[in-house]
């Protein structure tokens, strides 16, 4: 486009000539060649009257080309009114079009110099040569549009594509015919943001300051490059940056072979003690990292997470955790897959602001290494997951054959009984696969009372026990096989078809079956603030789903059963509790007249099924006719029969008619 001053000189060689005295000039030049660019059918008409002070001119090009620059620009006009200057020079200023929207062009010179100024709205170039030094231009740029210098850096990074921003500062075109193409400068960059057309690399709202040294042949381009940022965001895959307002410092060196990606042989990084970087890096003609060797040091964790973190948190769920304490981390990758990572902790703490997940007093070391063992060891005072308290514990990590493995069992203090990981082997992300974990788990007379407190349930007495042969973390998604068994109620509770999805991240799902025997109906409706029932409960819930720790789906069913010596008696409030969830009522005759006389009543059979999905509760009892089913079927004086009438119930009703069973706010239903 015509929004460079690069291709100036080419055009001032045109109207070196005197005009002299002749009416009308007209040249047309199959080719032009400079240093910088090259000119191809130009056409040149200056129309000066007799005796006139002034002449106009007129020059237009079918093609212009700086291929070292990478612009290439088509149909080119610029019209001005030439008259002399002082210093026997001459002088011409009018616009230039090219397609877009015209730009203001004005040229000055004579024997000594030549000076130029392209000009829209604010924004300003104006190009400086001296007749001295030849091979040299001076730009320099006030409020100059970010994207007037797009093919320049197409030449660098073809799939840069810049969006906004604005620049002041100067650059120095050096082009002589025996050393390389030197393009050097200091610029002041404001609200500066770019993009690739995949998304996958993005940046906005960068400002400062950047000095730059840029030399290319046909083989080889060669970049030093220094810079204080200050503000802005940057996105390049899962890496998130968001640089404050103080000044951040970055300096490399930058090599690009012919036909090659860009090798940085040295990298530094600098902002203060929240981040220390330095290193070297090699990318592919795609622009995808192929080689890094990276040293970080941090003595301020405070503001790490918000400012280089994130991106990498979120992938795990963790995206808002808040850090403090020191690490230092060495990194080291090789043909695109990870090397090696040594990572050192010293007191760090983890912390999400809702208690999801925390870590306090990590210290230690996680080392890995794709070739040669490795052993390290990593430490924490105590942690906490979904306010499940876990006392101190260490991690004693050996590195073989590119995964991560526990040399031991790790026995974890929990809830008042202990978790042991056995068989762990954790292998890194590599290429497409993501990271992968793998480890048996064993409970062993876990609380289940404290577990309940934690989560916010009723006061549920009981001990977990039971082992997970096998567990499997990949691709956010957490699969357990094998169960879990407790004693609960003083019967039996088992867990199967155990998963997590998104264990830490955004709506986290789980799915399980439950089954449970004989659970003695007196203690759980105590707990659950009822009303009584006596009696053995078995029962199921299978394809259980919970999304965000909320019921969306499952299939449960509930029955009572006899026991020897076990007597079987609902209390008048725990029935109306069941009609109030169950969408039912007493029936009866003559004895149901009877039933307000009577605080319990004895019954032969009771049992309730609900089978949940899209919101709809399909109900169910131990009979069904029609639309109605039994719930509780009576037994002996005045007999007692418990009927729905209704089988699909509405979830979020039922889950506010159980709160109002918690808060006594239920009256019965007399039929």
């Amino acid at each position: 486009m015509t929004r460079t001053i690069l291709l100036l000189p080419v055009l001032l060689g045109l109207v070196v000539a005197k005009p002299a005295d002749a009416r009308s000039l007209h040249a047309r030049i199959a080719r032009v060649t400079t240093a910088v660019a090259t000119m191809q059918g130009v056409d040149a008409r200056l129309d000066w009257p007799a005796d006139a002070e002034a002449g106009d001119l007129v020059i237009r090009t079918d093609r212009i080309d700086a291929p070292d620059l990478g612009y290439h620009y088509r149909d080119i006009a610029w019209s001005c009114r030439l008259q002399r200057a002082t210093d026997n020079g001459w002088a011409c200023a009018g616009d230039l079009r090219g397609g877009g929207k015209p730009l203001h062009f004005g040229v000055r010179f004579d024997d000594k110099a030549t000076v130029a100024e392209l000009a829209q709205g604010n924004a300003r170039i104006v190009l400086h040569r001296d007749a001295r030094t030849p091979d040299l231009t001076r730009l320099d740029f006030a409020k100059v549009p970010l994207v007037w210098a797009q093919a320049l850096l197409a030449q660098a990074w073809a799939d840069g594509k810049l969006e906004s921003g604005a620049f002041d500062g100067r650059i120095d075109i050096a082009t002589p015919a025996d050393r390389p193409l030197r393009i050097a400068g200091d610029l002041a960059i404001a609200g500066a943001a770019l993009e690739t057309p995949d998304g996958a690399i993005a940046a906005d709202k960068f400002g400062g300051d950047v000095h730059f040294d840029y030399r290319k042949t046909d083989a080889l381009g060669l970049l030093a490059l220094d810079a204080r940022l200050r503000g802005g965001e940057f996105l390049a895959g899962n890496t998130y940056i968001a640089l404050p307002a103080t000044p951040v410092t970055l300096s490399l060196d930058g090599m690009q072979r012919a036909g090659q990606g860009w090798e940085l042989p040295r990298i530094a990084w600098r902002d203060g003690k929240v981040l220390a970087a330095d290193g070297q890096a090699a990318f592919g003609t795609d622009a995808g990292l192929r080689a890094l060797d990276l040293r970080l040091h941090s003595t301020d964790m405070g503001p790490l997470r918000e400012r280089y973190l994130s991106g990498w948190l979120g992938v795990f769920g963790l995206g808002n955790v808040e850090l403090s304490g020191a690490a230092d981390l060495h990194l080291v990758m090789g043909d695109g897959t990870l090397q090696s990572v040594d990572a050192n902790l010293h007191d760090v703490d983890l912390r999400e602001p809702d208690d999801r997940f925390g870590f306090r007093g990590l210290d230690g070391d996680v080392r890995f290494s794709a070739t040669a063992p490795v052993a390290s060891a990593l430490r924490w005072q105590s942690s906490r997951v979904y306010g499940l308290d876990f006392g101190a514990s260490t991690l004693p990590f050996d590195s073989r054959n590119g995964v991560l493995v526990f040399r031991q069992p790790v026995v974890v203090p929990a809830m008042g009984g202990t978790m042991t990981f056995e068989n762990m082997t954790l292998r890194p992300p590599s290429g497409d696969a993501g990271m992968d974990i793998r480890f048996a788990l064993g409970l062993d007379e876990i609380d289940f009372g404290l577990v309940s407190k934690a989560l916010g349930l009723p006061a549920f007495q009981g001990s977990l026990s039971g082992e997970i042969p096998s567990a499997h973390y990949a691709d956010e998604r957490l699969d357990f096989d094998g169960g879990l068994a407790m004693k609960l109620f003083d019967g039996d509770v088992r867990f199967s078809a155990l998963s997590m999805e998104r264990p830490f991240g955004v709506a986290p799902s789980l799915s399980a079956n439950i089954d449970f025997q004989g659970l003695d109906l007196l203690r759980l409706t105590e707990v659950l603030d009822f009303g009584s029932i006596t009696g053995r409960l078995d029962g199921s819930i299978h394809d259980l789903r919970l999304v965000d720790w909320t019921p969306v789906a499952f299939d449960a069913e509930l029955h009572s059963v006899r026991r020897p010596g076990v007597k079987q008696r609902i209390s008048q409030r725990a029935v109306q509790n069941i009609s109030s969830v169950g969408d039912a009522s007493f029936v009866g005759s003559l004895q149901g007249r009877l039933i307000g006389l009577f605080d319990d009543f004895g019954y032969a059979n009771l049992g309730i099924t609900c089978r949940l999905a899209n919101e709809v509760c399909d109900m169910g009892g131990l009979h069904s006719a029609g639309n109605s089913f039994t719930i509780v079927e009576g037994s002996g004086l005045p007999r007692l029969t418990v009927v729905g009438f209704n089988r699909q119930v509405d979830w979020p009703t039922m889950v506010e008619r159980v709160e109002a069973v918690g808060k006594g706010d239920v009256k019965p239903v007399v039929e």
